[in-house]
Parts: structure tokens; sequence; C-alpha cells
């Protein structure tokens, strides 16, 4: 993890798509400069496919993913805290609540980061200053990314599987 210092600013980012409360199952699937997050969103009413699951059951309901891209990426951490103990993440202070999406203002991870990398004999400091430090804060892990940008893919229906085929099968390398 990083320690943060009077710098660091939260600001919530409210055009994302809201991640389900309950159990939002995030992906990562990553390579070594993009990365693609896909999570359950929040309930957009209960709608039901006429399809078959795998005990022959038919009308089971849809389950929307958002998906996240973040190209470019030069940093990602997936894991804790979840919700309970959120409270300990070293941005609680600063605004990072659960379940949420955030960006953060002259991060220290970042600056950490261009530190660490300022050995490099080829080291740009001012590629540091074009990157944005992001949050998104799930039921049962927190999942942040220092990247160019964050952008919403899309919205997919369909079942965990299908999802992580479909972001293999499509992913940009």
């Amino acid at each position: 993890m990083y320690a943060v210092d009077w710098r660091d600013k939260v600001v919530q980012l409210t055009e994302y798509p809201q991640c389900s409360g309950g159990a939002p199952m995030p992906i990562v699937i990553a390579t070594d400069y993009d990365l693609q997050l896909a999570y359950i969103i929040h309930d957009r009413g209960t709608r039901w496919k006429n399809e078959v699951d795998s005990a022959g059951q038919t009308n089971i309901p849809a389950t929307y993913w958002a998906t996240i891209r973040f190209p470019m990426k030069i940093s990602h951490m997936f894991g804790m805290p979840n919700d309970e103990a959120l409270r300990g993440h070293p941005l609680w202070s600063r605004g990072v609540r659960q379940y949420g999406v955030f960006r953060v203002e002259h991060s220290s991870w970042i600056r950490k980061l261009e530190r660490m990398n300022s050995v490099h004999r080829l080291h740009n400091k001012e590629e540091y200053h074009q990157m944005s430090h992001f949050i998104f804060s799930f039921h049962d892990t927190t999942f942040e990314c220092v990247s160019k940008t964050c952008e919403i893919d899309g919205i997919r229906i369909g079942p965990r599987k299908q999802i992580v085929s479909d972001i293999v099968n499509g992913f940009r390398y």
C-alpha cells in the first residue's frame, strides 16, 4: 500500500455505473499496459431472460455487468480491504467510501511510483503528471489503478463465464 500526505484529495466519480452492494463479483483481466475491470452493477430492475441454465431451468435472472477499461495502466492493486474494513484504508478520512468510484488528485501513490522509476535512464517525470489514481470499492475487495484514463467500455448481460470470455476475446492487446 502507500502512505498519504496532505496533498491527496479524493473526488467521487458518480458517472460510473454503481456496483451491486451485495456481491458484485469483480473481474480483473490485465496485460502489461491495459486492464479491464468488470463488475455486477446495481439493480437495473429485474429482468428475466428466456434461456436455460446448466440445471435445465428457464427464466433465470439477467445479470448486468459494467466493463471498465484502463488503457496505459502502470500499476494496480486488487484485494483488501473489504467493505467492513474500508475504514482502515489510508484515504478513508479523505472520502473513500463503500461501493463507490473515486479519483485521487495529487496521489501519493503516483508520486511514489514516479520516484521509484526515477532511477531508469529514460525516466520522464512528465508522464506521471498525465496519470490518474482510480479506486473502486466493492463488497469483498477494493480495486485501485494508476492509468492515463478510465473509460466505461460498456454494459454487458450474461453469466460470469461469458463476461470473462467476451473480455478476453475482445481485449485490445
